[in-house]
């Protein structure tokens, strides 16, 4: 039983912080007031862009990049939502069909359909003392991105309720207007959040191909940015509530795996499909006993106009 629950807690360790990274980034969007719909595209172009640069420079250097172009996603996204005040849901979508299309195109022209070549993992580190512990060994061996997930949300949740920072963002996504009476630019406040949540997110989609996987596939990031928003909403738009859905989403990609590999004659018995379709009906699952609960930013998605005050 021991080693079930450590097989588990490893394996959701693994796959948490992608999606970690991605929720963390949506919350800091969202809680500014730009929806954040378009993850799912910034997640892709992180996961290409740190792939791709990892064939030519050291891995860490690769993610930084696949971070940079998470940012230049989130960047366009800004300008269209926050200098001319386009739909954001329908930003989004378009960059996420950008992304799409796109990282296709560049994948299937250089590459081929296959994927991008292997490339150099990030390295793992061994915490002393705890390999040999049961079930908390599991908290060992793992890459940077995983330790960075635990304490992140932690810090972000400390920037957005006990700094002047955080208030300020916080506000921008609720009453704009009142920020702005304070001689505070809101325009800046929210491409600040937006820049900031294309980072996470870009470095969503690089952990995706340099620890997860070893390369980047067609199908990267495979919907984790919508299951990313999924765990923002269900974490009601807080970094640490984020992170809990977003380790259970996690748990039940995790949870298929382990069911796959320990009980192979449940193959033939449950398709091979709904094990892969798990951790997305747990989502479902989440989101429908979530109910009305709501904690939506007031002015999410609401255009920012000067002249309106």
């Amino acid at each position: 039983m021991l080693e079930v629950l450590h097989r588990l807690l490893f394996a959701t360790l693994d796959a948490a912080p992608a999606l970690v990274f991605a929720a963390l980034g949506a919350v800091l969007s969202e809680r500014a007031g730009v929806v954040a719909v378009g993850v799912e595209g910034m997640m892709r172009v992180g996961a290409f862009c740190a792939a791709v640069a990892a064939l030519v420079m050291p891995t860490p250097l690769a993610v930084v990049m696949g971070m940079l172009a998470g940012a230049g996603l989130a960047a366009v996204h800004g300008f269209l939502c926050i200098r001319w005040r386009s739909d954001q849901v329908v930003s989004g979508i378009a960059l996420n069909l950008v992304a799409l299309a796109g990282g296709t195109f560049l994948l299937e022209t250089h590459f081929g359909p296959n994927g991008t070549p292997s490339i150099q993992q990030l390295s793992t580190w061994e915490l002393p003392g705890l390999s040999s512990v049961p079930v908390l060994g599991a908290l060992s061996g793992h890459a940077a991105p995983t330790y960075l997930a635990l304490l992140l949300p932690v810090l972000l949740q400390f920037i957005l309720t006990r700094t002047p920072l955080g208030l300020r963002l916080r506000a921008v996504g609720d009453k704009p207007h009142a920020v702005a009476t304070l001689g505070l630019s809101v325009p800046a406040l929210r491409w600040g959040a937006v820049l900031g949540g294309g980072l996470l997110a870009g470095l969503g989609g690089a952990v995706l191909s340099t620890t997860v996987l070893d390369r980047f596939e067609q199908h990267t990031p495979a919907g984790l940015g919508f299951m990313a928003l999924a765990a923002m909403v269900f974490g009601r738009w807080t970094p640490l509530g984020a992170f809990f859905a977003a380790a259970f989403f996690a748990f039940g990609n995790a949870l298929r795996i382990g069911l796959a590999s320990s009980a192979p004659g449940l193959l033939e018995v449950v398709p091979q499909g709904v094990l892969l379709a798990l951790p997305y009906v747990l989502t479902l699952v989440v989101l429908t006993l979530q109910g009305q609960r709501n904690s939506t930013p007031a002015a999410l998605g609401v255009p920012y106009e000067q002249e309106s005050r």
